[in-house]
């Protein structure tokens, strides 16, 4: 798809990002909030527009034209609350995301409507459409349109698909979301406790992972995120919790005269010799499952109390057997198969009476459940715990001084700067840890703190790729039709979301994003975007500016400045854009570019005249200087859409 991106020319592109480089290697209170909410801005010598251009800078994924305005009509307490509570109406935005119904499916919708290749085959081969033996087959042809009409007649969808849907949706809620603080946490905590669409097994359960267990919970209390994610299908399986299990050493004899009476009550039939046949069969599957470490390893270091939490790998492995029978609740022909027969055989009005805990897609299976007593980190839980000992476990680890701080610190990160004051965390960690960890008292502690709002920390935070996408969709007004080539060029510039294999999530820092490599992505970004060469987003710039239109390029770099960058000093910006755009053999190649890529169509003089006297014969005067203007605007397209282009491309852009 490269050759459908408008760029600059090398040449171009990579002096301007090394000029912009340099420029960044450059720059590179009360106890507890009050009760009535105020921001101390003034303290810090910020006018009120200024201070409300941060909070957007902060809070949502950039201003809209005009946002500056209405945020300071509203005031700038009481928008922030309206934000944090999140309730306001979208109709626009939920018009937007209509098409989008695969996103609203249940894992086991997504699950009979998108199976994978492998379920596919084997859902065929036990419904006899295609023979066990198939792949060895010489009609390969034959096979291959049985298979065809199979999906066809089971009305199938590609996961690809669902994945684009997914995606999509999330481009179009960021970019037109009114509740935008809600869309910032969700993208924060996602990247928090993130799962990723790298690993087939949890892929298909990453969509409803992100609507039903970090949506709603972004301002709660951090215990009840926690648990969420713990207990949803795309963790679960991400982190290969779903298959862990006591070994056969570490079943207690409990736990083994257990199993044999539900043998025998499944079949009273069964004897004592072929009883004791089959728990050999499960000790031995068991064993070959075993204990599985991960998820419990990464709740620790990433999840609550970070990697210098105070815990020991002890920890980590009793953690991880208080977690074992912590899995999915089976789906037709997919995931968890054997617990299905089971549940069958015992019958599912009965689990509870077993030990078994069942909430929606969540299943704790006690006979994979090691019910011996643990210790973690000096709490001792009891032989024969069950489920409880698992919520406790993670409840526990919610509420630690370690965790306290490990996550304000990673939301001061976020919100303030790459290296937050230890004053603003320690007021926060004491919220956090006063107030239960509930996530909005912790935001209102931070955006209420002097430390928030001191100059050093203004716009010292660097957009993400995403971040940067769609805060140039929302200055611009664009209309993005096509989100998924957004994606696209999110993905170029160095942020494939979703797809970041590692669970510590995408880096919060500078200098994971900037470099000359992804300076010269960004400001072609800008270029396409600016010059309508992204397709699938519209945007116009003489909108932006009520139609009045520029009258040289210093003019248009003054008006869009402030029009894209609000309430911030351009002096420094408007001279280092201003020497590019007016170096003298700057504006040949920029020509040479939009020829060559068609950035700029112009007519001959010649036809342009004789169009206009043709028009001019056709209609009235008001017509005819109608066209003037648009043959006005016509010549200054091309100037207007690099001017634009190179802001959205300059490093004050890349701040927020």
């Amino acid at each position: 798809m490269k050759h459908r991106f408008v760029t600059l020319s090398n040449i171009l592109s990579l002096a301007v990002a090394c000029f912009f480089l340099t420029s960044f290697l450059q720059q590179s209170a009360n106890e507890q909030p009050p009760s009535t909410l105020r921001f101390p801005y003034k303290e810090a010598g910020l006018t009120e527009r200024q201070a409300a251009a941060h909070l957007l800078n902060r809070f949502s994924f950039g201003a809209n034209p005009g946002q500056v305005d209405e945020v300071v009509r509203t005031g700038l307490e009481k928008w922030f609350m309206q934000q944090m509570n999140g309730g306001i109406a979208d109709d626009s935005l939920q018009a937007r995301l209509k098409e989008y119904d695969a996103v609203n499916l249940s894992n086991t919708e997504v699950n009979e409507i998108y199976p994978r290749p492998i379920q596919i085959l084997k859902m065929a081969r036990e419904e006899g459409i295609i023979p066990k033996d198939s792949a060895k087959d010489a009609d390969r042809m034959q096979y291959k349109k049985e298979i065809a009409q199979y999906v066809k007649q089971k009305k199938f969808r590609r996961q690809s698909a669902l994945f684009r849907q997914f995606i999509s949706a999330k481009i179009e809620r960021a970019a037109y979301s009114r509740n935008q603080m809600q869309e910032v946490l969700t993208d924060f905590w996602f990247n928090h406790f993130n799962v990723s669409l790298t690993k087939k097994d949890c892929a298909l359960f990453i969509p409803a992972y992100e609507r039903d267990a970090i949506r709603p919970n972004v301002t709660g209390r951090f215990e009840d995120l926690l648990l969420a994610t713990a207990k949803s299908s795309a963790m679960l399986l991400y982190l290969d919790n779903f298959t862990s299990s006591a070994t056969a050493d570490d079943v207690p004899s409990t736990n083994i005269e257990r199993m044999r009476r539900n043998i025998q009550q499944i079949n009273p039939s069964i004897n004592d010799s072929t009883s004791n046949e089959m728990l050999q069969k499960l000790k031995k599957r068991k064993n070959n499952q075993g204990l599985n470490e991960n998820y419990a390893r990464e709740v620790m270091e990433l999840h609550t109390m970070g990697v210098d939490g105070g815990y020991t790998q002890t920890d980590v492995t009793q953690a991880a057997r208080i977690l074992t029978g912590w899995t999915l609740y089976p789906m037709d022909n997919s995931y968890g198969g054997g617990i299905a027969k089971m549940i069958a055989k015992i019958g599912e009005d009965k689990l509870s009476d077993h030990g078994f805990v069942r909430e929606g897609d969540f299943l704790f299976a006690m006979n994979r459940h090691d019910n011996k007593e643990k210790v973690v980190m000096g709490k001792t839980f009891p032989a024969n715990g069950g489920y409880q000992e698992g919520v406790l476990l993670l409840k526990m680890l919610a509420h630690l001084p370690s965790t306290a701080t490990f996550i304000c610190r990673k939301i001061a990160v976020h919100f303030v700067s790459d290296n937050p004051p230890q004053s603003l965390v320690d007021k926060m960690a004491k919220t956090f840890l006063n107030k239960g960890g509930d996530i909005k008292e912790v935001l209102i502690t931070m955006a209420t703190a002097p430390e928030f709002w001191k100059k050093e920390v203004m716009r010292e935070k660097i957009k993400s790729p995403f971040e940067l996408a769609i805060s140039a969709v929302r200055a611009l007004g664009a209309d993005i039709e096509q989100p998924y080539q957004l994606f696209n060029w999110i993905d170029k510039m160095g942020q494939k979301i979703y797809y970041y294999q590692a669970p510590t999530g995408f880096p919060d820092k500078a200098q994971y994003w900037i470099n000359t490599g992804a300076l010269l992505n960004r400001m072609n970004f800008g270029l396409s975007i600016a010059s309508q060469k992204m397709r699938g987003i519209k945007t116009d710039l003489l909108a932006l500016n009520n139609y009045h239109e520029p009258e040289s390029p210093a003019d248009a770099l003054l008006i869009y400045g402030k029009l894209l960058l609000p309430e911030r000093d351009l002096d420094a910006t408007i001279k280092r854009i201003t020497a590019l755009l007016t170096a003298p053999s700057l504006e040949k190649k920029l020509e040479a570019a939009a020829d060559k890529t068609g950035t700029v169509k112009r007519m001959d003089d010649d036809k342009k005249e004789e169009e206009i006297v043709d028009e001019a014969m056709k209609a009235n005067e008001e017509n005819t200087k109608s066209l003037k203007v648009r043959k006005t605007s016509k010549d200054n397209e091309g100037m207007l859409a690099q001017v634009v282009g190179i802001i959205i491309g300059s490093p004050e852009f890349q701040r927020k």
